[in-house]
């Protein structure tokens, strides 16, 4: 039996890494997906025949029940604006979990001062450390979806507050080393993951503005770090090689993210983005703003179109119409492309699967480095819903918080278009400069029915 159960766990870890192979492009996401769906229900399944949890099948399949239940009604349910949301307090789930076994071990050590022998110094060491990132992770998830959410409007700071940040977090250390070699007893045990939970908190609270999708993958690497450090704890090599993988691609995912905004993981999670270092430099021209009619004529006409969506476009549920406009274009001859930012919307490839839901071709999308140079050659560039990833003050203003972040070079266009609600400023609070340019018109009202329009008025020509 021992040998059919360490056989599944070794298919669950190949189907896991296969389908993680094929989410790397969205062509292929979606099978990527249903494998390492298979993947998780075989070692669900096998799990049952484990010899350490005999006795305890209600239990298992009442929780099975309940979780499942619980995720098939919310996604079931879930909008697709809302997916940021939603990712984020499931990778939350997966940290508190992951925090939940090791206090069951940890209390159950603390009770039977023997059983730190039986699991031996390594496992309580790693034990201790999955506890407090799966913590971390389960809080700082917590904030993260309430910040999408809209139920936390804005980043939180306060005077001192990396000093408390970091008091906590040595405190809570020295808690988790105590826990570790001395097996101090259930109230040190208890303080410990309270000083865990808060550090989770008081990591998230600051971060706001074009980070959110960074720390909301920082955090996904820590869920499966604790995962697999847990499951060394268990002798469990289903949770050691699944944790593994996760916490391996959600830290390759969080430091190209980083990357991409030129700035370092540390940078991102403590010198708290969107504060203003000095005067921001004045903006010069005005805003200028035509109708859905104008703004047809100008891409019908052109030869070369850009279309960079942005959390906007999610919001107003645009994409179907926007694919309608391009199929339009390409009947008359415009070659249109679409750029995608890579922190673009909320969270990672937020773009790419509003715009493959909607049936856009893969080959049409581009990324930053792949189409940036190409602007200064475009006739029209549309802005749905896009704000500081296109803002040029990331490339000339010192002074400006958005500064070194490499954006879209969409300034640099013949014409530029922007489909905007309103005039206010962009997720990180900066105003945007592109909108006062001389080559800028803006187009206001609902993203949807503003493309609605264009799509009528392109018709008609």
């Amino acid at each position: 039996m021992s040998a059919l159960i360490e056989t599944s766990y070794f298919a669950t870890a190949v189907l896991f890494i296969l389908g993680l192979k094929r989410m790397s492009h969205p062509t292929t996401a979606r099978e990527g997906v249903i494998w390492a769906g298979y993947g998780m229900i075989l070692a669900t399944v096998v799990t049952f025949l484990h010899p350490d949890i005999r006795g305890q099948y209600a239990l298992m399949l009442l929780a099975l029940l309940l979780g499942g239940g619980v995720a098939w009604w919310s996604a079931k349910r879930i909008a697709m604006t809302d997916m940021p949301q939603m990712i984020a307090i499931y990778n939350g789930m997966g940290g508190g979990a992951a925090g939940g076994i090791a206090a069951v071990e940890l209390m159950r050590v603390a009770n039977d001062p023997l059983l730190a022998q039986v699991h031996g110094p390594l496992a309580l060491w790693l034990g201790v450390a999955g506890a407090l990132i799966g913590s971390v992770a389960f809080t700082g998830s917590v904030i993260a979806w309430a910040k999408l959410d809209g139920r936390l409007n804005t980043a939180v700071r306060y005077a001192n507050q990396q000093r408390i940040t970091l008091a906590v977090l040595l405190v809570t250390l020295l808690l988790g080393a105590w826990v570790a070699s001395a097996t101090p007893g259930a109230f040190v045990l208890l303080l410990f993951f309270i000083l865990a939970l808060v550090l989770g908190v008081l990591v998230a609270l600051p971060i706001g503005g074009a980070d959110m999708p960074v720390i909301i993958s920082l955090f996904n690497a820590l869920t499966g770090l604790a995962v697999a450090m847990e499951g060394f704890v268990l002798h469990n090599a289903a949770m050691i090689i699944a944790g593994t993988v996760v916490g391996a691609a959600g830290s390759l995912l969080t430091l190209l993210m980083a990357k991409a905004m030129n700035r370092s993981l540390a940078s991102i999670l403590f010198k708290q983005f969107g504060t203003v270092q000095g005067e921001a430099s004045e903006i010069e021209g005005s805003i200028k703003d035509v109708g859905p009619m104008d703004a047809a004529i100008q891409l019908a006409y052109a030869d070369r179109v850009i279309i960079v969506p942005g959390y906007g476009l999610a919001v107003a549920q645009a994409q179907h119409k926007v694919w309608e406009m391009v199929e339009l274009l390409q009947e008359r001859g415009v070659e249109v492309r679409f750029a995608i930012h890579p922190v673009a919307g909320r969270m990672p490839g937020h773009m790419n699967v509003l715009l493959a839901e909607a049936g856009v071709p893969y080959d049409l999308i581009e990324d930053l480095d792949e189409i940036n140079s190409d602007f200064d050659t475009t006739d029209v560039v549309l802005v749905i819903g896009a704000n500081d990833v296109v803002n040029p003050v990331a490339k000339h203003d010192p002074q400006s918080p958005l500064y070194g972040m490499p954006v879209l070079n969409v300034d640099e266009a013949r014409s530029v278009l922007v489909v905007k609600r309103g005039q206010g400023a962009g997720f990180s609070g900066v105003e945007n400069h592109l909108f006062y340019l001389d080559n800028t018109r803006m187009v206001y009202g609902d993203g949807q029915k503003v493309i609605g329009e264009m799509v009528a008025a392109i018709k008609t020509l």
